[in-house]
């Protein structure tokens, strides 16, 4: 049995990772998520691109706990605000945001600017053993952001991020809509087929 771990503390995230590694992709595979594992002391995400975040925390968490692990980097990029919040997402209104805090920052800083509001949710995964990253991934979402909230689906910036050709906001799309379109569920399919061809998973 192959012991995967996820480097992430978000439910949200978690559940949606399981969620797309358990689409009869993987067999003899068990994932595991940091709460579920001895805590260690988290790296510095300190780069200034989602790649760099990414392998930051996969190569950190790799090695701290011996196993593979996928860790991702995601987040919002919006034309208006020059590709803010990009890197700084989770924590756009201070490092103790909860996600109400970051939409209604988002949108007080969006307000003087002209609609439509484009933006894309962009996401790395990368995979790595313990000392090297095997494997790295990316997925892309346009859209643009929305005044009001919409549906109670999904977490994070969904509410507001009206997906390009669909009408629904990202929090207005079902679990199997959401994993078949997200930035995520792009860069862990393509992840998941390289590291198949490679081997490394069945």
């Amino acid at each position: 049995m192959i012991k995967l771990l996820l480097a992430t503390k978000n439910r949200g995230k978690v559940q949606e990772l399981r969620g797309l590694l358990g689409l009869g992709v993987l067999k003899n595979v068990e994932v595991k998520a940091l709460f579920d594992m001895q805590h260690i002391k988290d790296p510095e995400e300190n780069g200034k691109t989602f790649p760099d975040n990414a392998r930051i925390k996969a190569l950190h968490y790799a090695a701290a706990h011996r196993l593979m692990c996928i860790a991702d980097d995601s987040g919002l990029m919006v034309d208006a605000l020059g590709g803010r919040p990009g890197v700084h997402s989770a924590r756009y209104a201070g490092p103790q945001a909860t996600d109400r805090d970051n939409n209604a920052m988002l949108l007080e800083d969006l307000n003087p600017y002209p609609r439509p509001w484009k933006a894309a949710f962009v996401c790395v995964a990368a995979c790595a053993l313990p000392g090297r990253v095997i494997a790295e991934a990316d997925g892309r979402v346009a859209g643009e952001i929305i005044p009001v909230p919409r549906g109670a689906g999904g977490f994070g910036y969904d509410p507001v991020f009206l997906v390009e050709g669909t009408g629904k906001t990202m929090a207005e799309l079902s679990t199997e809509e959401k994993n078949r379109i997200s930035h995520r569920g792009q860069a862990i399919r393509k992840l998941v087929a390289d590291l198949k061809n490679q081997g490394m998973l069945g």
